[in-house]
């Protein structure tokens, strides 16, 4: 049995850039009901909710369906970089995905976690059954033992901007105290930001 350990029903916006930034707020799990010697690899893929691209209604303040999805951008799993863990180790620690990276960069060659602008968005966690011995990482769960966690008050919508004016105004200033204050204000987004040119 896998625990999200952190709950998104009230977090606002989740800021990630082109260059790729960490995803925020962090989704962490934990595990129950495991074997204590056996050995697993937890994994983080984002995957799209449906086939529609959104856009935000600024005088409904709601997302309304704009049309047909773009075309997927590359699915990518991400690993757990203190992956494999025994059972024991699950059982004892939250599993903090604090060091993903996200981008709307299709380029990108750095194994980022690719998403589309006005998408939604689905995280899942994998865990992975590892025969013993193995260090290998992942690279095809079809030929792996695996079960599939997804939790729906994840779900996101990914922005190019803010979609919220009571974020926009206070993010400005300083981002991080500002976000951890209005993340109440607003449901989750995460955010695609273009980087600012050099004045």
């Amino acid at each position: 049995m896998c625990l999200i350990d952190y709950v998104f029903t009230y977090i606002g916006p989740i800021v990630i850039f082109l260059r790729c930034r960490r995803m925020f707020p962090t989704v962490r799990v934990s595990f129950t009901g495991i074997r204590a010697d056996q050995r697993y690899a937890v994994l983080l893929d984002i995957v799209p909710v449906d086939n529609k691209r959104y856009r935000y209604a600024y005088h409904r303040s709601s997302w309304l369906v704009a049309g047909k999805a773009d075309p997927p951008a590359p699915c990518r799993i991400y690993a757990h970089p203190d992956s494999p863990y025994t059972g024991e180790q699950l059982r004892k620690q939250v599993v903090s995905f604090e060091k993903v990276k996200l981008t709307n960069n299709e380029m990108d060659k750095h194994g980022h976690l690719v998403l589309n602008s006005m998408h939604k968005y689905q995280p899942r966690i994998h865990l992975v059954k590892r025969p013993e011995g193995s260090s290998g990482n992942v690279t095809d769960l079809e030929n792996e033992e695996y079960k599939t966690f997804i939790f729906p008050e994840t779900i996101f919508t990914a922005v190019t901007a803010y979609q919220n004016q009571l974020v926009s105004d206070h993010v400005e200033p300083n981002f991080a105290m500002s976000f951890h204050l209005f993340t109440h204000l607003v449901h989750m987004e995460v955010l695609l930001v273009q980087p600012r040119k050099a004045s």
